[in-house]
């Protein structure tokens, strides 16, 4: 426990001259508001957590599975012995689980090469003409999403529309500002009351393909389908392999040992392409800013309507000729209002909140800032806010009290 807080107080010590990473926000290193948490937030209000979701259920069936080599070493077996087919293409093609399972050598330490194995010739062509030889390559430097030039022989989707060309800008789903989506499942846990087995391992991986990667979902399970976008060489077509009963013939068997690293080359697509497109512009959002979408938009509209009320009580005092004339410096309350909602629209940050503290979650609902850097990121705004409103509410105040009275 010592040598853990030693090492979380290291990690936050690093972190107050910069920004934090993506594994830092994936890792749960980091504080509000920029977590893991807001991260999945800003996610759904965009329509696209389900690559988050996707991201962390394919990391929790990659810790089941090592939890599963753990246990077998752990019992005096080797896992030669206990799981021969897995042992085999592993040595064959390399395997993440490399240093669990004791094979060595450089191509243990990435694989995405149990996907090659599902991929039809019409998918190795695309990779071919890309210049991609190997299927684990494609893993390493497709590092930003690329539209499908071709469709898969075997995809059977052709009656189906096109499908988006990232994964976040999926056409069935349209994000709105005024109707969050609800709240995805959460990765699930198998729970450790047994010990684990490879049927476990194949129910991991099932519940996975009909949530994210099939078309049509799970025709047994009634649960929804959340399919991902994924480039044609990355997609799996089918799932052979069913929870139900255990594989029999030497076809499911070799299928079966391919399910540890069955998703490990879409879990680095989809990494990559939150880390390049999602990620820079939640920083922009929760660094930079402490506000809504929401939130912003109904601080224009409140701003607009006090703006309006404001001009039209100064116009007001001018063309009555009020006396005396200091009553017009009562003005700045309006004026202040509605420039201090209108420019914290424009920067998406409300100066009190930051005073306070305070970073929103959801509409009008706040949580506190914890991350060093990112607070004097944002106290630094504030006070830029402050005095840009500053300025405009004394610029209009004494616009307003200088011009001379004429009643009309």
């Amino acid at each position: 426990m010592d040598d853990e807080k030693r090492q979380q107080d290291e990690w936050a010590s690093s972190r107050k001259h910069r920004l934090p990473t993506f594994t830092e926000v994936l890792s749960r290193r980091t504080r509000p508001p920029v977590d893991l948490f807001m991260f999945y937030l800003f996610l759904q209000r965009e329509g696209a957590e389900d690559i988050l979701d996707f991201w962390l259920d394919v990391q929790q069936h990659e810790n089941l599975c090592r939890a599963y080599f753990k246990d077998v070493r752990k019992s005096g077996r080797t896992i030669k012995e206990d799981w021969p087919q897995y042992w085999e293409y592993a040595r064959r093609r390399g395997s993440i689980y490399g240093t669990v399972v004791g094979l060595n050598g450089p191509e243990t330490k990435r694989s995405t090469a149990s996907t090659g194995e599902m991929l039809s010739e019409q998918d190795r062509r695309n990779l071919a003409a890309a210049g991609i030889s190997d299927e684990r390559e494609f893993g390493r430097r497709s590092t930003s999403p690329r539209p499908p030039e071709n469709r898969s022989a075997a995809a059977s989707l052709d009656d189906n529309p096109p499908r988006s060309t990232t994964p976040f800008s999926i056409s069935a789903r349209t994000p709105t500002l005024f109707n969050l989506k609800r709240a995805s499942r959460a990765p699930t846990v198998i729970p450790r009351s047994s010990a684990i087995t490879r049927m476990d391992l194949v129910s991991s991986a099932e519940r996975i393909f009909y949530r994210y990667l099939s078309p049509a979902g799970n025709p047994v399970d009634s649960q929804e389908n959340h399919e991902i976008y994924l480039p044609p060489a990355l997609r799996i077509h089918n799932f052979p392999l069913s929870s139900q009963h255990e594989p029999r013939t030497q076809t499911e068997l070799s299928m079966m040992a391919q399910i540890p690293d069955l998703f490990h080359a879409q879990k680095e697509y989809c990494f990559r392409a939150m880390e390049q497109d999602a990620f820079p512009r939640f920083l922009r959002s929760k660094a930079f800013g402490n506000l809504t979408p929401i939130s912003a938009l109904v601080r224009l509209v409140l701003g607009l309507i006090i703006l309006w009320i404001g001009l039209a009580a100064g116009f007001s005092l001018i063309f009555l000729d009020v006396h005396p004339k200091s009553k017009r410096f009562f003005l700045f309350i309006p004026f202040a209002l509605a420039v201090l909602f209108l420019v914290s629209h424009q920067y998406e940050l409300d100066p009190i909140l930051v005073f306070f503290g305070q970073s929103e979650t959801t509409p009008f609902r706040t949580l506190t800032i914890r991350e060093p850097y990112v607070r004097n990121l944002l106290l630094g705004r504030a006070v830029w806010v402050t005095i840009v409103v500053a300025i405009v509410v004394t610029g209009l105040t004494l616009l307003f009290w200088a011009v001379p009275g004429h009643r009309l």
